[in-house]
């Protein structure tokens, strides 16, 4: 255990368990509204390209904030304060979605829930820290069941909260669960950093590094595809499809269920196989989720999509974001992380606006099969040069 971990040795155990349910309820906050909420924004916004923008302003607002923050948290050498702000931010940006009806207040909703996932890097850092360097790829594995779980559980609830209270109930609780998990975050003692003042080089130096740079570049293409695909438009084409929003939930409800299957996989065969066999593995099941959509004639067909893509994406996510600060050291991890997480959130905004531009102009079908085809090319590709030579 290193002399700056985050808490005392003896409040470990209850520091995890309370880090593992604030991220439960705090994902659960963020996805319970997901898959009804292509389809709520089309119902105030009709055309295909001012949807992707609104949704765009999620991964936007991860990728302006999450560097300063973790540059932030480092220097200070303090990470509690920024995780409870960012956690209840969560929840004014939810009410804000369910209040606004216009394509202004939708979209600042949603860059505000953005914003406020910026304290993931931070909160990943603080949970990885409360176990030995080495161990961080199971680290993230761990904390990335607790945050499959908060979300599974959350969409597949969404459904039967739209029928019962209307469109907006599900964004109501999301409010309730971000302010539940900030409150956990308040017992949690925390021993306070060698603060690290900030530096352009450093921070340079850091992304310069392989063992950073490659894993991100190789998550901001899986980012890409996922919220183009099951966090984006499969709820679209299911609904043209007939889908009802029980079923738009099943969608997402099955990606993430292969999600945290694919987490498992990762916690048994990444010390057998290797990170980049892993990650080489994990682009071919995202072609083949993307070329299901693609292809699919029915709703039953497009129903198979997800489980490929949340199988992939299972896999790919916890090793990617493990590699990128396993041997970073300790004082500069939260900046890392952050690095990391911002660009990845390049991902997150350029896949629904890009997608919804080619939907409007090729049709949304065609859109997938280009889709599909450009990840697997660019994910075997990045994965073999990654593996040419040791990531140092």
């Amino acid at each position: 255990m290193s002399p700056t971990t985050l808490v005392n040795v003896t409040n470990r155990k209850a520091a995890i368990g309370l880090y593992a349910l604030a991220v439960f309820f705090f994902w659960a906050s963020q996805y319970i509204f997901l898959p009804i909420l292509p389809t709520y924004l089309q119902s105030k916004v009709t055309d295909l390209s001012l949807v992707g923008f609104i949704l765009s302003m999620y991964g936007l607002w991860q990728a302006l904030v999450r560097i300063p923050l973790g540059v932030a948290a480092d220097w200070w050498g303090r990470r509690k304060p920024f995780l409870i702000i960012g956690l209840a931010l969560g929840g004014l940006g939810a009410w804000m979605l369910a209040v606004s009806d216009d394509a202004f207040g939708l979209a600042l909703g949603r860059a505000i829930t953005g914003a406020s996932t910026g304290v993931w890097a931070v909160l990943v850092v603080a949970f990885s820290a409360l176990f030995p360097p080495e161990e961080s790829v199971r680290a993230t594995s761990l904390v990335m069941i607790a945050n499959s779980l908060g979300r599974i559980i959350a969409t597949s609830s969404t459904g039967v909260l739209d029928a019962w209270g209307g469109h907006t109930l599900p964004f109501f609780v999301a409010t309730g669960l971000a302010i539940l998990s900030a409150l956990l975050i308040l017992p949690i003692g925390e021993t306070r950093l060698n603060a690290r003042a900030p530096s352009m080089h450093s921070i340079g130096a850091l992304l310069r590094r392989r063992d950073v740079l490659f894993p991100t570049l190789l998550s901001t293409l899986s980012q890409y595809v996922l919220w183009s695909t099951s966090f984006g438009f499969f709820a679209v084409l299911a609904k043209q499809l007939g889908a009802t929003s029980v079923v738009q939930g099943m969608i997402v409800t099955i990606h993430i269920a292969l999600a945290i299957l694919g987490n498992v996989v990762v916690l048994s065969l990444v010390s057998r196989l290797g990170a980049p066999r892993i990650l080489a593995l994990s682009f071919v099941l995202l072609f083949i989720g993307t070329m299901l959509a693609a292809l699919a004639p029915s709703l039953s067909m497009l129903l198979l999509a997800p489980a490929f893509v949340g199988l992939s994406l299972g896999i790919s996510y916890p090793v990617t974001m493990g590699m990128s600060i396993e041997r970073v050291n300790e004082s500069e991890r939260a900046t890392a992380m952050s690095l990391h997480q911002a660009i990845y959130a390049v991902g997150m905004f350029v896949g629904p606006a890009v997608s919804g531009v080619l939907a409007d102009h090729i049709g949304l079908q065609p859109m997938f099969g280009v889709t599909a085809c450009a990840v697997l090319i660019l994910g075997l590709w990045g994965t073999a040069k990654f593996n040419l030579k040791p990531a140092t």
